[in-house]
């Protein structure tokens, strides 16, 4: 993960219908820069630009497909996001979170090395541009709770269900 300026003309998009809504995929060059929801948090001036280009983006449809059906734990494809080096550190943490588990944003800024950038993190993670791939979800407030998600917390609570986490399990 780097941080680096935007190149608008190398990017391509695709859609991909989901249990949770329509995925917006980006990619650039160098990889998977971005996973918009629907309903985006925060949307970015190049969540819409590019050309479709499906076949590029075949390799992420089929990771997350296999994510959806259960039958993948953990996403081995190249990914290009952009953001602050803290930011990037955040989200580089956010990737170690185990499937099926979840921690807490005090958790979280401990793995980082920074005790006290519970805030910080929480801003970071708000701002994880691929979620899903990047497991955002998996952070939860101190006390349990779902708080925050790009993608609305009935998403949250559906991606910790479908990874099987009983405490979320709809009934």
């Amino acid at each position: 993960m780097t941080h680096t300026t935007p190149n608008l003309a190398t990017l391509c998009f695709d859609i991909m219908p989901t249990p949770v809504g329509p995925l917006r995929l980006i990619a650039d060059a160098s990889g998977l820069r971005r996973i918009c929801f629907e309903h985006e948090r925060h949307p970015r001036a190049d969540d819409t630009a590019g050309h479709r280009d499906p076949s590029r983006l075949a390799p992420v449809r089929a990771q997350l497909q296999q994510y959806f059906d259960g039958a993948r734990r953990e996403f081995d494809l190249p990914l290009h996001p952009l953001g602050t080096p803290f930011q990037l550190q955040v989200w580089n943490a956010l990737r170690g979170i185990a499937y099926g588990t979840t921690i807490s944003y005090a958790e979280l800024a401990t793995r980082i090395g920074n005790p006290a950038a519970r805030r910080a993190v929480g801003a970071a993670n708000g701002r994880n541009p691929l979620p899903i791939v990047v497991p955002c979800h998996r952070v939860i407030g101190r006390d349990g709770s779902l708080v925050g998600f790009g993608g609305g917390l009935e998403v949250k609570r559906a991606l910790l269900a479908l990874e099987g986490n009983a405490a979320f399990v709809l009934h």
